[in-house]
């Protein structure tokens, strides 16, 4: 299902509305009456569509931008737990071989670790740090997922499977 605008709404979703209706009619942009019967829509609404009808003809709400800015990072957050898990992984194999083949000489799994953790660590300080980066974060992101991607298509393709 692409489009949301039909996905049914919870009482969260009509309570943020609610909260953003009061702060338009706080500065100005609608009367008491206008409020109220859009207050009264917004209770009733059960789908997405109902709900954005009611704020299409309103600038966005300072509220609704902190909101989104919020699960954004939540987003991003949880993106970055999952590249961190997997990191964590290949560490831990690294560590396992090279316990496993006796524990002689340096410790080379520092190197993987690093190779690991370094983008990490940057990507946490560019989502976390004083001065948030969202858009560097996802770009990188992203960019990872794309070369895993055509990674696994050319993988797939060298080994005869269909597309």
């Amino acid at each position: 299902m692409s489009d949301s605008s039909s996905l049914r709404v919870a009482d969260r979703d009509r309570e943020e509305l609610a909260d953003e209706l009061r702060e338009h009619m706080v500065a100005g942009r609608l009367t008491a009456e206008e409020f109220e019967e859009r207050l009264e829509r917004a209770y009733r609404a059960s789908t997405r569509a109902e709900l954005e009808a009611l704020r299409e003809d309103l600038p966005m709400g300072l509220a609704t931008l902190q909101m989104a800015l919020e699960r954004r990072k939540a987003h991003l957050r949880r993106r970055l737990l999952q590249e961190g898990g997997g990191a964590v992984g290949v560490s831990l194999v690294c560590v396992a071989i090279w316990l496993a083949g006796g524990a002689d000489g340096s410790f080379w799994p520092v190197w993987v670790i690093l190779a690991m953790l370094v983008p990490l660590i940057r990507n946490a300080w560019h989502l976390g740090g004083p001065a948030p980066d969202l858009e560097a974060v996802e770009a990188h992101l992203n960019a990872r997922r794309a070369r895993r991607l055509a990674k696994g298509r050319r993988h797939s393709r060298s080994r005869g499977l269909p597309r």
